[in-house]
């Protein structure tokens, strides 16, 4: 049994399953028409070939050992393996297969299942998204959870997100993975690139481009080199248009098609939910943990960091230091110039104590005209001393409030870890007393606490 029968091989060709013969070594001997729907070949391109060649190469390891289970005497009439057509998409197959030891050859019905596990994956990927916006500690880490989800559904090797600041009118890259590419900055919404474009309009956009064509005949992409294929989704939540999300490819072996769109669009919903849900999150922890006006760490984050900072001070034997800044004679700028003003030079005064420090310190207001700055990684008490006097310095300079000019003086109090303190209230505490004896002496000074004053 060679080849079917003239007369069978009509009625084969008529099933929606290919039918396959396969010989003892491995090659196809005959294939049914079907196979030309499932795989992308013709049968004349297959027979002859090896199997093995079609097959995802994730999983040519198990299969040959299926072929070779099943031409031992055991028939497999449900397994399962990946096959990469000719498009270079990947099909999904179910066979059923035995071995006929007469004929030498494997008899095998291959069904596409392929919209099936692509359902059963959208469905996972979207429980796996609605976790992940309960779970993500924040905005960052939920893209990249979301990038691993996208990935197990289609290539996402370059990935990006594009968010709106709808008060800005820009366009940021919040999480942007791509390999010719770091992350670009902030673009206007007008920019005409094609994520604006995406957004501006609410609707998914594919360009693709065939044989050596670059997508710069396409357009402005506005993020990224020039890629072969470009997929953006609009993300569209209950409040509006949040962004895009976007992949692309650089290389022949990943195109992007409409049932590629068309999924990304199916999924984006789930995800512009889960963003919203993290935002809303996000700010509302920011609420509670900033000061409204200044927007510095409010006593309660300023204490977190504070304890933090000192448990990784007492395990590495580090120094650390609290500034306790008071502004001298602010109640007469609040009286004479109005409570607006007073709100704008407290504004100015966290501006120019944050630009005092390092990105790895921090800067929080404990209410009315009071502030306090944590230092770390100091190595000595006289550091934490030159940091307050350039911070003095810095406020004492004339702040433009609308016609007028006014100038502020601070005094400030500090105190450093280990010498004055092993807790944080204590530490607070301590620079709090050294900030008053720095105003009894007049204001406008520095003074370090005392560590036979200290409780």
């Amino acid at each position: 049994m060679s080849t079917p029968p003239a007369r069978f091989e009509n009625v084969l060709d008529l099933l929606l399953d290919a039918v396959c013969l396969v010989d003892v070594e491995g090659r196809f001997v005959y294939i049914s028409a079907a196979c030309q729907r499932i795989f992308g070949y013709a049968p004349e391109e297959l027979v002859g070939g090896r199997m093995i060649e079609l097959v995802h190469p994730d999983d040519r390891a198990r299969t040959l050992d299926a072929a070779a289970a099943i031409m031992a005497g055991t028939p497999n009439p449900h397994f399962e393996n990946r096959y990469v057509r000719k498009d270079g998409h990947v099909a999904h197959i179910m066979w059923s297969a035995r071995w006929s030891a007469d004929d030498g050859l494997r008899i095998a019905v291959a069904r596409d299942i392929t919209a099936l596990k692509r359902a059963e994956s959208v469905q996972s990927a979207l429980l796996a998204i609605s976790e992940a916006a309960h779970t993500a500690a924040d905005l960052l880490e939920l893209f990249h959870d979301i990038h691993v989800i996208i990935g197990g559904l289609l290539p996402a090797r370059n990935f990006f997100v594009a968010l709106v600041d709808a008060e800005n009118d820009t366009l940021s890259f919040p999480y942007f993975v791509d390999e010719h590419d770091n992350a670009p900055q902030p673009i206007k919404l007008d920019s005409g690139s094609l994520s604006a474009r995406v957004i501006r309009s609410g609707t998914a956009l594919l360009l693709t481009s065939s044989g050596a064509g670059t997508m710069c005949e396409n357009g402005n992409v506005g993020a990224g080199a020039p890629s072969l294929d470009w997929l953006g989704v609009p993300l569209i939540a209950q409040s509006g248009t949040l962004g895009a999300l976007v992949v692309q490819s650089y290389s022949g072996d990943t195109r992007y098609t409409e049932k590629d769109k068309q999924l990304l669009q199916f999924v984006s919903a789930q995800i512009a939910a889960a963003i919203e849900r993290k935002q809303t999150e996000t700010r509302l922890r920011h609420i509670a943990e900033h000061d409204a006006l200044t927007h510095l760490p409010n006593r309660k984050l300023f204490d977190d960091r504070l304890q933090a900072a000192l448990a990784r001070a007492r395990h590495d034997h580090a120094c650390l230091a609290v500034l306790y800044i008071d502004l001298d004679h602010f109640k007469q700028i609040n009286d004479s110039l109005g409570h607006a003003a007073g709100d704008r030079l407290l504004h100015e005064v966290a501006r120019r104590i944050s630009g005092c420090v390092r990105e790895s310190d921090t800067v929080g207001r404990m209410g009315g005209d009071e502030f306090v700055v944590l230092l770390t990684g100091i190595k000595q008490a006289a550091h934490a001393l030159l940091v307050a006097e350039k911070i003095r310095a810095a406020l004492q300079q004339p702040c433009a409030l609308d016609a007028q000019h006014a100038s502020t003086m601070a005094s400030i109090g500090i105190a450093t870890y280990p010498e004055h303190g092993d807790l944080g209230q204590a530490l607070v505490r301590a620079a709090d007393h050294a900030m008053y004896r720095a105003k009894k002496l007049g204001g406008n000074r520095c003074w370090m606490a005392m560590a036979e004053l200290v409780e």
